[in-house]
């Protein structure tokens, strides 16, 4: 038997079902070393729950309640819905009104296929030209109402919100897989639809991607989340190129030569060790070729890619940041705007009365101070906790606070630079003070620094998160909400009936294929009011519509009168209209009057020592044309006036009188 066993116990010798029970061992001693993720308790969820709802009927309800007083407010402004249709239309300003006649056009088309394509092919607004509507409708901002109320500046800052909400959640280190989900669905529907609304969309993703560089530098979150939010650029620039009728504009961006500077950089790391010395060299190394390879490219696509984009809007930084001097009319015109001037005081000054800059300054230094603690404690090669607790006071750990961070100072730089910014800065500030005044992990990080003892720490954070927002809000209650009432309580009137006067006239006395010429934002309200074509508008986007207006607007300059009826005849014109309001304008800023820029860009004024004018042989051609003597009335004649306005008509048969 023993010779038998002996075969027998040979032959099951298995090695290899062994092998396969220690691998089968081996993973589930795996299994049990691994901490399975503790389901979160159902009070727990429903707090948060509570929370998302509570929040979310906050915001609509104060969005609703805002939109009743802007309502309101407009109604006692303009007593709009008492007015004719004419009068309404006149108090539409600039390019609101030329996308209102859009909208009539759309309105009068007999099918909604034969409106767009009348908008995209649009040869009867101004002459010798055919404008593409629709895509203007994305390159402007259209919403503004600067004669009533500060109004947010385009369609698309309501969806940047809500992009970066969903970038925000997106973020969080301690988001479940459905969450992290849904916020990637919205951030890259939100996305796509900013660069869809808004020309210069990719310079506030381009910001914004550089936030999240720093964050991803500084290994303050997982790489991954990061440059999945970088495929989610790529793909919105790449769309948005192919839907907005092939704009080269976003293929030169800064911001797609940054991400795929950042994705090459990805490919040629390596893997080391974090922590020590050889890591801290490769990020170095690893950010100076990411800077150096974002100029490269873009430099590279400037060369092979034809734009005309955006051109005469990095001439008017290289301006304004005093890199480039210029007497171009267009460029000194733009840098007058009282929108692209430094803040003035009185901005700084509400945001204070109103107690949200002095918080958003103490929420700001207390997560900044936070965060650098977290970047030195990273560079010692100390690991981060993965999920901070309140007691722990470490506001600066969390991804999403230090991006916030991070892209509000950016935003604010550029804000102290040029005021029209603060549509873009203020809502951070608010969202940022907001927050933080709420938060017990702010003051419980305030907390651990000044080492508070008589008090437990936790206990006070949580009261003064509820206090501080009550305390503020009766008292923004108690001040504001007077005034409020009070505005809402007055009866204004807008009433402009010279403007009226000259549409009604332009509707019963001009021939219906008359062209007109004057003043871009008067073209704007012809254009809505009456219909009849115009030889400019108020767009400043297009590199022929910039240069017809500088043209145009050459009627208040020192030129002779055989010049100006050149210019308004290239351009087919049959009316001229002078606004008096123009030719004889105040301005409040020295040197910003249109007949001043226009005197500078012709050489009639030399402004190199104080005062010193070289006067030009003809006088102002909008004063001299209404005197009616020759060579004047050889080339125009003068069909209408009233107190505002002077209308000639440009004359085809040129009769020279002595």
């Amino acid at each position: 038997m023993a010779e038998e066993e002996g075969p027998t116990i040979e032959l099951r010798q298995r090695k290899k079902p062994k092998s396969s029970e220690n691998k089968e061992s081996t993973k589930e001693e795996k299994i049990t070393d691994t901490p399975t993720p503790e389901r979160t308790p159902k009070h727990i969820l429903l707090q948060r729950f509570a929370k998302i709802f509570i929040g979310c009927l906050a915001a609509v309800t104060s969005g609703m309640i805002y939109a009743l007083y802007l309502s309101a407010y407009h109604e006692r402004k303009f007593w709009f819905s008492n007015r004719q249709e004419l009068e309404r239309e006149v108090t539409f300003q600039g390019d609101s009104a030329i996308y209102y006649s859009y909208y009539k056009d759309m309105l009068k088309a007999p099918s909604f296929e034969r409106g767009v394509y009348e908008l995209t092919h649009n040869n009867r607004t101004v002459s010798l030209k055919t404008i593409n509507a629709v895509q203007q409708m994305s390159l402007v901002d259209t919403t503004r109402i600067e004669y009533s109320i500060p109004l947010r500046e385009n369609w698309a800052l309501p969806y940047f919100a809500c992009q970066v909400a969903a970038l925000t959640g997106y973020l969080k280190s301690n988001l479940n897989t459905y969450g992290e989900r849904f916020c990637y669905l919205l951030m890259s529907a939100s996305t796509y639809t900013f660069v869809m609304m808004w020309e210069y969309s990719h310079y506030l993703l381009f910001l914004q991607a550089i936030s999240l560089f720093l964050l991803d530098s500084f290994s303050l979150e997982q790489s991954d989340k990061v440059h999945e939010v970088y495929k989610i650029y790529v793909f919105s620039l790449f769309l948005g190129y192919l839907l907005q009728f092939e704009n080269s504009a976003l293929l030169v961006s800064p911001l797609l030569s940054l991400v795929v500077a950042l994705m090459l950089a990805k490919c040629l790391q390596l893997n080391v060790k974090k922590g020590t010395f050889v890591a801290k060299i490769m990020k170095v190394i690893n950010f100076y070729l990411v800077c150096t390879l974002t100029v490269t490219l873009n430099i590279i696509m400037k060369m092979f890619v034809p734009h005309k984009e955006n051109g005469h809007m990095l001439k008017f930084l290289e301006v304004k940041f005093g890199l480039n001097m210029t007497k171009n009319f267009t460029m000194n015109w733009l840098l007058c705007q009282e929108s692209l001037q430094a803040p003035s005081q009185d901005f700084f000054l509400r945001l204070t009365q109103s107690s949200l800059l002095p918080f958003y300054i103490l929420v700001l230094i207390i997560c900044f101070l936070s965060m650098i603690q977290v970047i030195f404690r990273r560079i010692n090669g100390k690991s981060l906790k993965e999920t901070v607790t309140l007691e722990d006071g470490r506001i600066g750990e969390r991804p999403e606070i230090i991006y916030h961070v991070i892209h509000t100072i950016l935003l604010g730089s550029l804000a102290m630079v040029i005021e029209g910014l603060k549509y873009l800065w203020t809502p951070y500030v608010c969202m940022l003070a907001a927050f933080g005044v709420c938060s017990p992990e702010l003051w419980m990080t305030l907390f651990k620094w000044l080492r508070l003892r008589t008090v437990h720490p936790v206990l006070l954070a949580l009261v003064l998160s509820m206090a501080v927002p009550t305390i503020i809000g009766l008292s923004l209650w108690k001040e504001f909400f007077p005034r409020l009432m009070t505005e809402l309580m007055e009866l204004q009137e807008f009433y402009d009936p010279d403007t009226v006067e000259l549409m009604t006239w332009i509707k019963r006395q001009a021939p219906v294929a008359a062209v007109f010429a004057g003043s871009p934002q008067l073209m704007g309200t012809i254009k809505l009011c009456t219909g009849w074509m115009v030889t400019s508008l108020p767009l400043y986007n297009d590199d022929d519509l910039l240069k017809r207006n500088e043209n145009i607007y050459q009627i208040y300059s020192k030129r002779s009168a055989e010049d100006i009826y050149k210019i308004l005849t290239s351009y087919k014109a049959n009316y001229l209209i002078v606004e008096d309001a123009i030719c004889n304008e105040v301005g409040t800023m020295r040197g910003c009057r249109v007949k001043d820029l226009l005197d500078i860009a012709n050489g009639h004024v030399v402004c190199e020592e104080g005062d010193k004018l070289t006067y030009s042989k003809h006088g102002r051609f909008c004063h001299e044309v209404k005197i009616n003597y020759s060579p004047y009335v050889n080339y125009f004649t003068r069909v209408y006036w009233n107190r505002s306005y002077f209308v000639y008509k440009i004359n085809t048969v040129i009769s020279f009188q002595s």
